[in-house]
């Protein structure tokens, strides 16, 4: 075998030189690549080196008015901190007035509530001391009427009590069977003037003229004749029963004093009729009527007339007792202490309201005490 022959030297070195002028070639291409690359590197770079001063500067300025902002908000918030503590001032001070005008009008109406008992009872009082003296319901009748009236006015829950025990008692005075006191006070007035007429029992000449028969129709001359014989004979000489023989006995100046006595009993009654003794009115009444049955002529007309009065009288006042509004008074008494009740639990409560103010009192923002009420919390924001 034959070797292959060896290629030419001319033909080995040509492409030498051929390679490296492309590898430096390569070399500039990638030279030029990279500056280039460095180039826009450096100018992106510098671009957000640019943008980041800028933005920093931003920042600074944001940060700047951030803090301009927050002095602003800072002073704004000690401003409004001091007007709400002047607000929160003014609101308890609105409180206080509210507090002390609430306390006013409750005193007022206290007052006038209890005014209004004191004026009712004392009309009522005075109206019962009317009707007792007067002996007529009309003045109690009146007082109750206008007792309703002022309860329905006032409106008061507390004297609705009083305004029932008012009503009650003014149906028993409406339907109360009470005696004319005016008509029997005039009849003892008459009755007291008739005393003296009324012939006692020892008056013979009285007694026998008030039983004298009425005169006859006219008869002949002779028959009047021996009637008047007969009556003059008659006069001389009197029989009849005597069932008390001191009343036959008194003398004039005895039977004097007996009827004054009897008028004193008749007097004593009147008195006790006008200040509501009905009992005592009638002890002396009885007392009256036995005194004129014993010591009077009892056949004689006047002693007749004044016992049927002095009977009348007492039958009279066997009536119905005077009504009264005892309910009514005692009704309005309860109100009156229900009220000083009233006004006594609520003295306590504000004292109460006041020492747990004082111990609830809470420091504010200068360090000074300050009380917040509970109840008006939300009037900060809602009123103010």
């Amino acid at each position: 075998m034959t070797a292959p022959a060896p290629a030419p030297v001319s033909s080995l070195a040509a492409p030498a030189p051929r390679l490296a002028g492309v590898q430096q070639m390569l070399l500039w291409a990638v030279a030029v690549l990279a500056l280039t690359s460095s180039a826009l590197l450096w100018q992106k770079l510098a671009h957000t080196q640019e943008q980041l001063a800028r933005q920093s500067a931003a920042s600074g300025a944001k940060a700047d008015e951030a803090q301009a902002q927050a002095r602003q908000a800072q002073g704004m918030a000690q401003t409004a901190k001091a007007r709400l503590a002047v607000a929160e001032g003014s609101l308890d001070e609105l409180l206080s007035w509210q507090r002390q005008t609430d306390e006013l009008l409750q005193t007022a109406v206290r007052a006038r509530d209890d005014s209004l008992v004191t004026d009712l009872a004392a009309m009522l009082e005075a109206a019962q001391i009317q009707s007792r003296l007067s002996g007529d319901v009309t003045p109690l009748q009146t007082a109750l009427h206008l007792v309703q009236e002022r309860i329905r006015q006032a409106a008061n829950p507390r004297l609705a009590a009083a305004a029932r025990a008012a009503r009650q008692d003014l149906e028993r005075a409406q339907s109360a069977d009470v005696p004319d006191i005016a008509s029997l006070l005039t009849q003892l007035d008459a009755l007291w003037g008739q005393i003296d007429t009324i012939p006692a029992a020892n008056d013979a000449a009285d007694a026998s003229d008030a039983q004298e028969p009425p005169e006859a129709a006219p008869a002949p001359w002779w028959q009047r004749a021996w009637r008047e014989a007969w009556s003059g004979a008659g006069r001389l000489v009197r029989v009849s029963r005597i069932d008390r023989p001191d009343a036959s006995m008194m003398t004039p100046q005895q039977a004097f004093f007996v009827r004054q006595h009897v008028k004193l009993r008749l007097q004593g009654a009147r008195l006790a009729l006008l200040s509501g003794r009905r009992d005592a009115a009638q002890a002396d009444l009885a007392r009256a009527e036995q005194m004129l049955g014993e010591l009077f002529a009892p056949q004689a007309q006047a002693t007749r007339d004044a016992l049927a009065r002095l009977r009348q009288a007492q039958a009279a006042l066997q009536g119905a007792p005077m009504p009264s509004a005892s309910a009514t008074l005692a009704a309005l008494a309860d109100a009156a202490s229900a009220s000083s009740e009233a006004i006594s639990a609520a003295n306590a409560a504000d004292a109460d309201a006041n020492g747990s103010a004082e111990a609830n009192a809470t420091p504010d923002a200068q360090g000074q005490p300050h009380t917040r009420p509970a109840a008006h919390e939300d009037a900060r924001t809602g009123e103010f």
